[in-house]
Protein backbone atom coordinates (compact mmCIF):
# COMPACT_ATOMS: atom_id res chain seq x y z
CA UNK A 1 0.00 0.00 0.00
CA UNK A 2 1.76 3.12 -0.91
CA UNK A 3 2.30 5.57 1.65
CA UNK A 4 -0.47 8.55 0.65
CA UNK A 5 -3.29 6.12 1.43
CA UNK A 6 -1.32 4.41 4.26
CA UNK A 7 -1.99 8.26 5.83
CA UNK A 8 -5.45 8.65 4.45
CA UNK A 9 -6.59 5.53 6.23
CA UNK A 10 -5.01 5.97 9.53
CA UNK A 11 -5.47 10.07 9.56
CA UNK A 12 -7.94 10.35 12.39
CA UNK A 13 -11.05 13.13 12.26
CA UNK A 14 -10.28 16.68 13.68
CA UNK A 15 -13.87 17.13 15.45
CA UNK A 16 -14.87 14.05 16.04
CA UNK A 17 -13.26 11.84 18.84
CA UNK A 18 -11.77 8.66 17.70
CA UNK A 19 -13.77 5.26 18.14
CA UNK A 20 -9.78 3.93 18.87
CA UNK A 21 -7.61 6.46 20.24
CA UNK A 22 -4.69 6.53 19.64
CA UNK A 23 -2.32 4.79 23.08
CA UNK A 24 -0.01 7.22 25.27
CA UNK A 25 1.21 7.38 28.42
CA UNK A 26 -0.05 10.90 30.23
CA UNK A 27 3.12 12.62 31.13
CA UNK A 28 3.72 15.67 33.49
CA UNK A 29 4.26 17.55 30.39
CA UNK A 30 0.97 16.73 29.31
CA UNK A 31 -0.73 17.63 32.67
CA UNK A 32 0.87 21.06 31.98
CA UNK A 33 -0.76 21.36 28.73
CA UNK A 34 -4.00 20.38 30.30
CA UNK A 35 -3.61 23.18 33.08
CA UNK A 36 -2.54 25.83 30.20
CA UNK A 37 -5.88 25.73 28.85
CA UNK A 38 -7.96 25.02 31.67
CA UNK A 39 -6.09 28.56 33.15
CA UNK A 40 -7.13 30.14 29.11
CA UNK A 41 -10.71 28.86 28.49
CA UNK A 42 -10.13 28.78 25.07
CA UNK A 43 -6.25 28.73 23.59
CA UNK A 44 -4.82 28.14 20.23
CA UNK A 45 -2.13 25.49 19.73
CA UNK A 46 0.50 27.50 18.67
CA UNK A 47 0.03 29.77 22.08
CA UNK A 48 0.29 26.51 24.32
CA UNK A 49 3.43 25.90 22.45
CA UNK A 50 5.16 29.25 23.51
CA UNK A 51 3.47 28.61 27.17
CA UNK A 52 5.36 25.60 27.59
CA UNK A 53 8.25 25.89 25.90
CA UNK A 54 7.85 23.13 23.06
CA UNK A 55 7.97 22.97 19.28
CA UNK A 56 4.42 23.26 18.08
CA UNK A 57 4.96 19.82 15.74
CA UNK A 58 5.69 17.75 19.44
CA UNK A 59 2.82 20.21 20.69
CA UNK A 60 0.31 19.56 18.50
CA UNK A 61 1.36 15.80 18.63
CA UNK A 62 -0.03 15.76 22.52
CA UNK A 63 -2.68 18.05 21.85
CA UNK A 64 -4.29 14.88 19.46
CA UNK A 65 -3.40 12.49 21.93
CA UNK A 66 -5.09 14.35 24.39
CA UNK A 67 -8.31 14.89 22.74
CA UNK A 68 -8.68 11.83 21.60
CA UNK A 69 -8.81 10.49 24.87
CA UNK A 70 -10.81 13.24 26.52
CA UNK A 71 -8.89 15.17 28.41
CA UNK A 72 -9.31 18.57 26.07
CA UNK A 73 -12.08 19.62 23.37
CA UNK A 74 -11.85 20.98 20.13
CA UNK A 75 -15.05 23.36 19.94
CA UNK A 76 -16.96 22.76 16.54
CA UNK A 77 -17.82 26.18 16.41
CA UNK A 78 -14.93 27.48 14.91
CA UNK A 79 -15.57 24.50 12.60
CA UNK A 80 -16.09 26.57 10.15
CA UNK A 81 -13.16 28.29 10.36
CA UNK A 82 -11.03 25.48 8.21
CA UNK A 83 -11.18 25.85 4.56
CA UNK A 84 -12.17 22.76 2.23
CA UNK A 85 -8.64 22.11 1.77
CA UNK A 86 -5.48 22.68 4.20
CA UNK A 87 -5.10 22.92 7.43
CA UNK A 88 -5.80 25.96 10.02
CA UNK A 89 -5.09 26.92 13.86
CA UNK A 90 -7.14 24.12 16.24
CA UNK A 91 -8.47 25.97 19.25
CA UNK A 92 -8.86 24.21 22.70
CA UNK A 93 -10.62 23.94 25.79
CA UNK A 94 -10.85 21.80 28.84
CA UNK A 95 -12.73 18.82 29.01
CA UNK A 96 -15.05 16.74 31.61
CA UNK A 97 -11.67 14.18 32.06
CA UNK A 98 -9.28 17.51 31.95
CA UNK A 99 -11.54 18.64 34.81
CA UNK A 100 -10.74 15.53 36.70
CA UNK A 101 -7.53 14.95 36.08
CA UNK A 102 -6.42 18.99 37.52
CA UNK A 103 -9.19 18.46 40.30
CA UNK A 104 -6.98 18.13 43.01
CA UNK A 105 -5.04 21.18 42.00
CA UNK A 106 -5.89 24.15 44.35
CA UNK A 107 -6.01 26.61 41.58
CA UNK A 108 -8.62 24.64 39.82
CA UNK A 109 -12.18 25.31 40.09
CA UNK A 110 -14.85 22.88 40.70
CA UNK A 111 -14.63 19.50 38.90
CA UNK A 112 -18.26 19.02 38.57
CA UNK A 113 -18.51 21.92 36.11
CA UNK A 114 -19.92 20.42 33.18
CA UNK A 115 -16.80 21.95 30.99
CA UNK A 116 -17.68 19.72 27.52
CA UNK A 117 -21.60 20.94 27.46
CA UNK A 118 -20.15 24.48 28.31
CA UNK A 119 -17.95 24.29 24.90
CA UNK A 120 -21.09 23.06 22.79
CA UNK A 121 -22.82 25.92 23.91
CA UNK A 122 -20.06 28.46 23.47
CA UNK A 123 -20.82 30.23 19.98
CA UNK A 124 -18.05 31.47 17.62
CA UNK A 125 -17.55 35.08 18.30
CA UNK A 126 -16.80 34.22 21.78
CA UNK A 127 -14.76 31.92 21.39
CA UNK A 128 -12.84 34.01 18.31
CA UNK A 129 -12.69 37.11 20.93
CA UNK A 130 -11.31 34.88 24.09
CA UNK A 131 -8.85 33.64 21.62
CA UNK A 132 -7.62 37.01 21.02
CA UNK A 133 -7.34 37.60 24.50
CA UNK A 134 -5.11 34.75 25.16
CA UNK A 135 -2.83 35.72 22.33
CA UNK A 136 -2.16 38.95 24.27
CA UNK A 137 -1.81 37.27 27.27
CA UNK A 138 1.08 35.41 25.76
CA UNK A 139 2.45 37.91 24.22
CA UNK A 140 2.90 39.55 27.47
CA UNK A 141 3.88 36.47 29.07
CA UNK A 142 6.92 36.14 26.41
CA UNK A 143 7.81 40.30 26.66
CA UNK A 144 8.14 39.68 30.75
CA UNK A 145 10.38 36.75 29.91
CA UNK A 146 12.53 38.59 27.93
CA UNK A 147 13.15 41.17 30.27
CA UNK A 148 14.26 39.56 33.82
CA UNK A 149 13.65 43.18 35.40
CA UNK A 150 10.12 43.39 35.36
CA UNK A 151 7.42 40.55 36.71
CA UNK A 152 4.40 40.54 35.98
CA UNK A 153 1.53 41.53 38.53
CA UNK A 154 -1.50 38.91 37.30
CA UNK A 155 -5.02 39.65 38.39
CA UNK A 156 -5.13 37.77 41.38
CA UNK A 157 -2.20 39.04 42.81
CA UNK A 158 -3.67 42.42 41.94
CA UNK A 159 -7.00 41.97 43.95
CA UNK A 160 -5.21 40.37 46.44
CA UNK A 161 -3.67 43.61 46.85
CA UNK A 162 -6.97 45.30 46.81
CA UNK A 163 -8.87 47.09 49.59
CA UNK A 164 -10.75 44.23 51.40
CA UNK A 165 -13.93 45.87 51.84
CA UNK A 166 -14.25 46.84 48.68
CA UNK A 167 -12.52 43.53 46.60
CA UNK A 168 -14.35 42.67 43.36
CA UNK A 169 -13.98 41.47 39.92
CA UNK A 170 -12.66 44.46 37.99
CA UNK A 171 -15.52 46.86 37.30
CA UNK A 172 -15.58 50.23 37.36
CA UNK A 173 -18.31 52.21 38.20
CA UNK A 174 -19.40 55.72 36.70
CA UNK A 175 -22.49 57.80 36.45
CA UNK A 176 -22.60 59.23 32.84
CA UNK A 177 -24.03 62.43 31.40
CA UNK A 178 -24.62 63.47 27.64
CA UNK A 179 -26.79 66.08 26.18
CA UNK A 180 -28.95 66.08 29.81
CA UNK A 181 -29.29 62.09 30.04
CA UNK A 182 -27.76 60.43 32.31
CA UNK A 183 -26.71 56.78 32.69
CA UNK A 184 -25.11 54.45 35.57
CA UNK A 185 -22.82 52.14 33.98
CA UNK A 186 -20.12 49.92 34.56
CA UNK A 187 -16.91 49.21 32.73
CA UNK A 188 -15.27 45.95 32.45
CA UNK A 189 -11.50 45.16 30.89
CA UNK A 190 -11.47 41.93 28.74
CA UNK A 191 -8.35 41.52 31.47
CA UNK A 192 -6.13 43.42 34.48
CA UNK A 193 -2.43 43.28 34.61
CA UNK A 194 0.40 45.25 36.41
CA UNK A 195 4.13 45.19 35.74
CA UNK A 196 6.53 45.70 38.43
CA UNK A 197 9.79 47.29 38.37
CA UNK A 198 13.03 46.58 40.36
CA UNK A 199 12.34 49.75 42.61
CA UNK A 200 9.07 47.82 43.52
CA UNK A 201 7.00 50.78 41.58
CA UNK A 202 4.19 49.32 39.80
CA UNK A 203 2.13 50.41 36.55
CA UNK A 204 -1.08 48.89 36.27
CA UNK A 205 -3.41 48.14 32.20
CA UNK A 206 -6.75 47.57 31.61
CA UNK A 207 -6.84 46.15 28.39
CA UNK A 208 -9.61 45.70 25.58
CA UNK A 209 -9.73 43.55 22.47
CA UNK A 210 -11.11 45.19 20.05
CA UNK A 211 -12.69 42.97 17.01
CA UNK A 212 -13.89 46.03 15.30
CA UNK A 213 -17.60 44.19 15.99
CA UNK A 214 -19.19 47.65 18.47
CA UNK A 215 -19.79 51.02 16.24
CA UNK A 216 -17.10 53.68 17.72
CA UNK A 217 -19.68 56.53 18.22
CA UNK A 218 -23.11 56.21 18.24
CA UNK A 219 -25.50 59.13 19.12
CA UNK A 220 -27.72 57.85 21.90
CA UNK A 221 -25.76 57.32 25.15
CA UNK A 222 -28.09 54.32 26.10
CA UNK A 223 -26.32 52.63 23.01
CA UNK A 224 -23.31 50.39 22.88
CA UNK A 225 -20.11 51.69 21.54
CA UNK A 226 -16.35 52.34 22.12
CA UNK A 227 -16.90 56.06 23.07
CA UNK A 228 -19.23 55.16 25.47
CA UNK A 229 -16.60 52.95 26.81
CA UNK A 230 -14.31 55.34 26.71
CA UNK A 231 -16.43 57.95 28.05
CA UNK A 232 -16.99 55.53 31.28
CA UNK A 233 -12.89 54.79 31.63
CA UNK A 234 -12.72 58.56 31.58
CA UNK A 235 -15.64 59.09 34.48
CA UNK A 236 -14.51 56.08 36.91
CA UNK A 237 -10.92 57.78 36.93
CA UNK A 238 -12.21 61.39 37.49
CA UNK A 239 -14.11 59.91 40.20
CA UNK A 240 -10.64 58.07 41.52
CA UNK A 241 -12.70 54.56 41.40
CA UNK A 242 -9.60 52.82 40.65
CA UNK A 243 -8.41 54.51 43.95
CA UNK A 244 -11.16 53.10 46.27
CA UNK A 245 -12.07 50.18 44.81
CA UNK A 246 -8.54 48.57 43.33
CA UNK A 247 -6.16 50.60 45.32
CA UNK A 248 -3.96 51.85 42.20
CA UNK A 249 -2.34 55.52 42.03
CA UNK A 250 -3.58 55.37 38.27
CA UNK A 251 -3.87 53.00 35.21
CA UNK A 252 -3.78 52.86 31.33
CA UNK A 253 -6.10 51.44 29.25
CA UNK A 254 -4.55 49.23 26.36
CA UNK A 255 -6.61 48.77 23.26
CA UNK A 256 -5.50 46.40 20.39
CA UNK A 257 -7.81 46.79 17.40
CA UNK A 258 -8.43 45.52 13.74
CA UNK A 259 -6.17 47.81 11.33
CA UNK A 260 -5.15 51.71 12.15
CA UNK A 261 -8.10 53.52 10.45
CA UNK A 262 -10.06 51.91 13.00
CA UNK A 263 -7.37 52.95 15.70
CA UNK A 264 -7.37 56.16 13.97
CA UNK A 265 -11.66 56.39 14.42
CA UNK A 266 -10.97 55.80 17.98
CA UNK A 267 -8.48 58.18 19.27
CA UNK A 268 -10.32 61.03 17.41
CA UNK A 269 -12.91 60.02 19.61
CA UNK A 270 -11.04 60.09 22.59
CA UNK A 271 -9.79 63.38 22.30
CA UNK A 272 -13.64 64.80 21.44
CA UNK A 273 -14.45 63.73 25.27
CA UNK A 274 -13.68 66.10 27.98
CA UNK A 275 -14.55 64.77 31.25
CA UNK A 276 -13.46 67.30 34.22
CA UNK A 277 -10.57 65.83 36.12
CA UNK A 278 -9.54 63.01 34.03
CA UNK A 279 -6.67 62.73 32.49
CA UNK A 280 -8.20 62.74 28.97
CA UNK A 281 -7.03 60.90 25.46
CA UNK A 282 -3.78 60.13 27.07
CA UNK A 283 -5.21 57.34 29.69
CA UNK A 284 -5.62 55.28 26.17
CA UNK A 285 -3.29 53.43 24.20
CA UNK A 286 -3.35 51.54 20.93
CA UNK A 287 -2.01 49.17 18.95
CA UNK A 288 -3.21 46.87 16.15
CA UNK A 289 -2.88 43.28 15.90
CA UNK A 290 -0.47 43.56 13.07
CA UNK A 291 1.92 45.37 14.96
CA UNK A 292 1.75 42.96 18.18
CA UNK A 293 2.48 40.43 15.84
CA UNK A 294 5.40 42.14 14.40
CA UNK A 295 7.33 43.09 17.32
CA UNK A 296 7.14 42.61 21.38
CA UNK A 297 4.03 44.05 23.43
CA UNK A 298 7.41 46.03 25.21
CA UNK A 299 9.11 47.10 21.94
CA UNK A 300 6.49 48.03 20.37
CA UNK A 301 5.85 52.08 20.14
CA UNK A 302 2.03 52.51 21.41
CA UNK A 303 0.34 55.35 20.07
CA UNK A 304 -2.00 57.09 22.50
CA UNK A 305 -4.79 59.61 22.36
CA UNK A 306 -2.49 62.39 22.16
CA UNK A 307 -0.90 61.10 19.00
CA UNK A 308 2.22 60.29 20.98
CA UNK A 309 4.65 56.96 20.61
CA UNK A 310 4.68 55.59 24.79
CA UNK A 311 6.64 52.26 25.00
CA UNK A 312 5.04 50.36 28.43
CA UNK A 313 8.27 50.25 30.20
Amino acid sequence: MEAAQLGAQTRRPRFRRASEPPAFRLTDADIEIVRQVARHRFIGSGEIAALINRSIDRTNDRLMRLYHAGYVDRPRAQLDRFPTAGSGRIIYALADRGARLLATSAQFGDARLEWSRKNREAGRPFIEHQVKIVEFQVALERAVRAQPDVRLVDAAELLADAPEETRSPFALHAKLARQGVQQLVSVIPDFAFGLRFPDNSRRCFMVEIDRGTMPVCRSRLDQTSFERKMRGYLTAHAMREHERQLGWKTFRVLTISTDSQRVRSMIDAARRLHIPGSPGASLFLFATFADLNATSVFAHRWQDGLNRSITLI
